[in-house]
């Protein structure tokens, strides 16, 4: 098993999430997170006053899935993001040693 983890611009969420529904991804964890990378955030002016925003708004998808469809869930959340420009965020695929469906007790593949 593998754990998918992406981080993305707010506004593509539909979108990924949609390209993983049609690869047959049944469930996905996200989360609100801030953050920066190489762009070290931007200036705002806000009432005549300058600020430094150094984290932007980013999502934090998490997800486990079998090892074959590890790739194409990668391929799937690279092109749902994608826009071309600097923040566009990064995918990490981490190994999963055991997974365990409390309600039923189900385990690895059977619990995702």
């Amino acid at each position: 098993m593998k754990k998918v983890e992406a981080i993305i611009k707010p506004f593509k969420l539909d979108e990924v999430k949609e390209a993983l529904h049609e690869i047959g991804v049944s469930g996905i964890t996200v989360t609100e997170a801030k953050g920066f990378g190489r762009q070290k955030g931007h200036t705002e002016l806000y009432r005549g006053a300058e600020y430094v925003v150094d984290f932007l708004p980013k999502v934090k998808l998490e997800v486990v899935i079998s090892d074959d469809l590890a790739d194409r869930v990668v391929e799937a959340i690279a092109a749902a993001a994608q826009t071309g420009r600097i923040g566009d965020g990064k995918i990490f695929v981490i190994p999963v040693e055991s997974a365990l469906r409390i309600r039923t007790g189900e385990r690895n593949d059977d619990a995702i």
